[in-house]
This record gives structure tokens, sequence and C-alpha cells, in this order.
């Protein structure tokens, strides 16, 4: 007893160690195996932002565009009609204050067509945006439970609002033709508008849905820069009042082409071409690096943030 007394008690300890190792490499040894070493913890990231491949992921977008879509307007007694009522109530609005106020486009060729074109393609962008901000925390009991790319959940709430889109340009085209436009071949210049925003408006909604589990202050800033992109764009004025030293800051934005194409190629083609409004073809980098940028961030930040996303809700 007084031998052990003294002995250190993290000594004894490691010769207890000792021992039970040695006991299982004999009892291993006898048994024909051999002592297998002690495992290593290792980290284990969690599902990536299109875990899992791209037909599981194209199903999945599928899926929760499709109920989200249903979900949207059930039990309202008008139904898919409140999509198309309200970029309208919006439209009658501006119309009236923007040609009898303020007379923005009182000289304007077919500025009532315009504006409600753009007024449909710039609520799709804002309102997918908006609602893809806490898109993945409203989803979160799925989130935590189950493993899926997680970019399906921001991209999902984009081709909803694709959904509302489609039907809110068959009311722009019923308008136009009422308006006296007649169909022409470059009205098919608005696919590839179309294409060219929901990539824009995905990248958006993928960066604001993945940083927001981690910084909540997101869906706040977003406020204030789409209620500046929105005044910042050429949706309520024509792009061609805007004096020279601030039409360079307008056409920098990656939104503003898209619109102006869209009003060359469908309302007035004597209108004139981005190239023309930014003061050269030269100054069409910008937007279009700018476009391609925010694509490569959305896809950077959302493999950055994807694994690590349920942990923080």
């Amino acid at each position: 007893m007084s031998e052990l007394s003294d002995t250190p008690l993290t000594e004894t300890k490691e010769a207890v160690v000792r021992t039970d190792c040695s006991q299982n490499g004999e009892r291993s040894a006898r048994d024909g195996h051999a002592a297998r070493p002690p495992l290593a913890l290792r980290d284990v990231n969690g599902p990536s932002a299109l875990s899992g491949g791209w037909r599981r992921a194209l199903q999945l977008l599928w899926l929760l565009s499709v109920h989200d879509f249903k979900k949207a307007y059930f039990g309202t007694v008008l139904g898919y009609v409140w999509s198309v009522m309200r970029p309208l109530l919006l439209f009658s609005v501006l119309v009236a204050v923007f040609t009898q106020v303020f007379r923005a486009g009182s000289g304007v060729p077919h500025y009532p067509v315009i504006l409600l074109l753009n007024i449909v393609l710039f609520t799709f962008f804002s309102e997918a945006t908006t609602a893809a901000v806490g898109s993945i925390v409203a989803q979160e009991s799925v989130v935590r439970k189950t493993e899926f790319p997680r970019a399906v959940i921001p991209i999902a709430v984009v081709l909803t609002s694709l959904f509302n889109l489609g039907l809110n340009l068959i009311v722009v085209f019923i308008f136009m033709l009422a308006w006296g436009l007649e169909p022409r071949l470059q009205w098919l210049g608005l696919i590839p508008i179309v294409i060219a925003l929901f990539w824009l408006t995905a990248a958006v909604a993928m960066i604001l849905a993945s940083l927001y589990p981690r910084f909540r202050d997101t869906a706040i800033i977003w406020s204030v820069l789409s209620t500046v992109l929105f005044y910042g764009s050429p949706v309520l004025y024509p792009a061609e009042i805007v004096p020279r030293p601030l039409s360079h800051f307008v056409q920098a934005n990656p939104f503003a082409p898209l619109l102006e194409y869209a009003r060359v190629w469908l309302i007035d083609p004597s209108a004139p071409t981005p190239p023309e409004l930014a003061g050269g073809t030269a100054w069409l980098v910008i937007p279009f690096a700018c476009f391609l940028g925010i694509g490569a961030l959305a896809i950077w930040i959302m493999n950055r943030e994807a694994p690590r996303i349920a942990e923080r809700l």
C-alpha cells in the first residue's frame, strides 16, 4: 500500500492503459486478428450545394416549385388571378403619375406598354429574390433532417416566380396587341431576355439564401438595395432622359440592358440601344462582367456555406 500511494495518479493510469492494450493485443493475436490502431476523428461536411447529382436536383427543383406555386394561392377566391392583378394595379397607379403628374413619359412612344413590361420584369426579380432570402430558414425542419442539394431551395423559389412571370407576360402581350402593336419576329428576343433574367435572379437568390442563416441582417440590407436597384434601373423612366454623367452608372447596372433590349425588340425598334445609351459597345463590358461575376460569386458562396447551413439554423 505504501508503494502504491507513493506512485503519481497519472503514472498509474498510464500503466493500466498499457496493460489493457497489451492484453487486447495478445487476445487479438490469439484469435488470429492483428491489433487495430485507434480511429482518428475527422470533420464530416454536410450536403453540398448540388450533392446527389443533377438529375436528383432537377427532380427536387420541379417538385418544390410546383408545390410552392399551388400553395401560394390555395384557398384564395381569385386564385392565380392575383399574380396578374398585383402588377396591373401598380401599373395603373404609376402610368397615371408619370404621364399626368411628372410627365416623364409624355414624349416617349408607347410609354404605357414600356412601363407595364418593365414592371412585370422587375417584379419577377424583386419578388423572387426577396422570397429567397429566408427560404432555407423556412425549410429548417427539412434541412436539418434530410440530405439533399441546398441550392435547390432558393432556385425553386425563383422557378415559382417564373411561373407567375409567364402568366403576367400573357397579359403584357394582350395589352401590346390592344395598344396597336403588330407581332414581329423580334418578339422572340424575349426568350434570351427571360433566360438571362432567370440566371441573374437565381444567382442573387442563391447568394442571399446562403448568407441569411449566418448573417440575419441580409434581409434588411437587401430590402434597401432592391429599392435602390429599382430606381437605379430604367423601369419608371426611359433611359435616354438620364444625363450623361449619370447614364454611365445606370448602364453599369446589369439589369438595365435587359430592360432596354426588351423595349427595342418588343415595343419600339427605333428606341436607342444599350450601346448607344452607354456611349459605345465597350461600356457594355461592365454590365456583362457584373452579370458573369454575380453568377460565379453565387456558386462560390453557395458551395462554401451549404455544408454548414444546418448547423447555423
